[in-house]
């Protein structure tokens, strides 16, 4: 039996699960002394690091209305994230994409998924897990909080036209600092 179907990975240096990971970006976006202590910029995004449980990275992120974060995955890291003010929306793909070796994706139909995240709600998703998040709000922030195990080792960024998905540019932590 995998661990995660039995409880918690106790193992030495295994890391949370993704139910664990939830499980804290709820409580923390719950926390209204922290997330209303983020610095909001009417331009740009912007977040502060957290201490996670069980060596993950976490943030609290500040969205400005109509921001996002383009298409990307967060490559071999599983994670989660809830809103803690205002709403954002995540755009995902509801297949598995082979995860290296290609830069052009012909996606088939019925596989886009949208959901709206208002203030307490959250998700939790695997590795390779291809979305978008963005505030559509024309006139209101919105603060999430997310969490990644193991820390991000790469993010990789796309392009979408219609149903072609596209491979533009992968990131890593350094790229970040």
């Amino acid at each position: 039996m995998h661990p995660s179907a039995a409880g918690p990975d106790t193992r030495p240096g295994a890391g949370p699960t993704a139910a664990e990971l939830l499980d804290f970006v709820r409580r923390t976006a719950a926390d209204a002394g922290l997330t209303s202590s983020l610095p909001l910029d009417p331009e740009g995004r912007t977040w502060i690091r957290l201490d996670g449980p069980g060596g993950c990275e976490a943030w609290l992120i500040g969205w400005p209305p109509g921001t996002g974060t383009g298409w990307h995955d967060h490559a071999d890291s599983i994670g989660a994230f809830t809103t803690a003010a205002g709403a954002l929306t995540e755009l995902s793909l509801a297949a598995r994409l082979p995860t290296d070796g290609w830069k052009t994706l012909e996606l088939t139909e019925g596989i886009d998924r949208s959901r709206t995240l208002t203030a307490g709600q959250g998700r939790a998703f695997g590795r390779h897990h291809v979305h978008e998040v963005l505030n559509e709000s024309a006139t209101e922030h919105a603060v999430s909080v997310h969490a990644y195990y193991p820390p991000l080792p790469r993010i990789r960024r796309y392009s979408r036209t219609g149903a072609v998905l596209r491979l533009e540019h992968i990131e890593r932590p350094e790229d970040w600092q």
